[in-house]
């Protein structure tokens, strides 16, 4: 069963082939959007972790981040998602990036509960 309040984080630590540069979204080597992206959505696949139905994953369908500060080379952010909102298979999501007690990113995602099988014309 998916809740709302149910939340979980991840975090990384900079890298060179996470830079905006290695990533193509900017020439400037700090922690790229794209991977701010890729962490906040791991973090909600984090959240919904066994509170699927078998044969279920969820996709993500949309995302709205504000990248507010750098992070460089070896800095260490935690990514973390909480679920605000469930409407059927829609489960919405409050999300954040912090380094320390600095707020990277913010902004929200959503995901839907699909069955693998059929997402995957199977």
């Amino acid at each position: 069963m998916i809740n709302e309040g149910t939340s979980a984080a991840v975090s990384f630590t900079t890298d060179e082939a996470a830079t905006a540069v290695a990533l193509g979204s900017g020439d400037v080597p700090v922690l790229g959007t794209p991977k701010i992206v890729a962490l906040v959505e791991a973090a909600a696949v984090a959240a919904l972790a066994g509170a699927l139905p078998d044969g279920a994953t969820s996709v993500g369908t949309n995302i709205a981040i504000d990248h507010l500060s750098p992070t460089r080379i070896g800095g260490t952010v935690v990514a973390d998602a909480t679920i605000t909102a469930v409407d059927d298979r829609r489960v919405s999501f409050a999300v954040r990036v912090t380094e320390g007690d600095a707020v990277v990113a913010r902004g929200t995602h959503v995901r839907f509960v699909v069955d693998r099988k059929r997402f995957l014309g199977g």
